[in-house]
């Protein structure tokens, strides 16, 4: 079956609830107490997940530490209040798709501050590992299907609304991320194999398809503006 990457052990359904007691109360030590017991530590392992997912490693920042907590400063004083459940959106994906964004942006600044000011080659004397770099000449598309897929999970609940629909991309998600194990990619096959998985009609898979595939090629078109470039 495939993997419920939104049912997060660090981010429970109820966090989006304590957002809204934090947004509805005019108390300060009201908000502090609910951000301290309940929102703090979703934020932090949100933004830890991301910054390790996409390696966010170009900092203005001493370490990945720092890094973290600019990132909860910034989601407490300029974004929680802006959270609207009604509209639909889980806290989860809202916010996850909100720290993303603000790291691409973020990360390409300090990448272009570090190519006017020096080497690659005298930046990697100074981390510890090669792998903490993000930005190589190009990234394999192979690469890019590994950021395509870790994306749609945190985009998840904002492009599909309806259950039947996440548990389809859920699946297909599933069969990107382990197709270096899979033998035979015929069209045919996968969808038999996706219908078996989730019990759906092909139609509805086919336009669960569409959507991820739609918004495959935005990503695509969107390197331009990160910086990231595919081989």
């Amino acid at each position: 079956m495939p993997r419920k990457k939104n049912n997060n052990q660090y981010w429970p359904r109820e966090v989006d609830d304590y957002i809204v007691a934090y947004n509805s109360t005019e108390s300060l030590n009201e908000k502090a107490k609910i951000f301290e017991r309940h929102l703090h530590y979703p934020f932090y392992k949100l933004a830890e997940n991301i910054i390790h997912t996409f390696k966010f490693y170009y900092t203005d920042v001493d370490d990945v530490e720092d890094l973290k907590h600019k990132i909860i400063a910034l989601m407490i004083e300029e974004k929680i209040h802006k959270f609207d459940p009604t509209k639909g959106a889980k806290s989860y994906s809202y916010f996850g798709t909100i720290i993303k964004r603000w790291l691409i942006n973020y990360n390409n600044k300090n990448y272009k501050k570090l190519k006017r000011k020096g080497t690659f080659e005298e930046y990697e004397q100074d981390i510890e590992s090669p792998d903490e770099l993000i930005h190589k000449d190009a990234l394999s598309l192979s690469e890019f299907f590994d950021f395509f897929i870790e994306t749609m999970y945190i985009e998840l609940d904002n492009l599909f609304y309806k259950d039947q629909d996440k548990q389809i991309a859920d699946a297909i998600l599933t069969i990107f991320s382990t197709r270096r194990d899979i033998e035979i990619f015929k069209k045919k096959a996968l969808y038999i194999y996706i219908r078996e998985m989730t019990d759906c009609k092909t139609p509805h898979l086919t336009r669960v398809i569409k959507t991820l595939k739609e918004r495959f090629y935005e990503l695509y078109e969107e390197r331009d503006e990160t910086g990231m470039v595919y081989r």
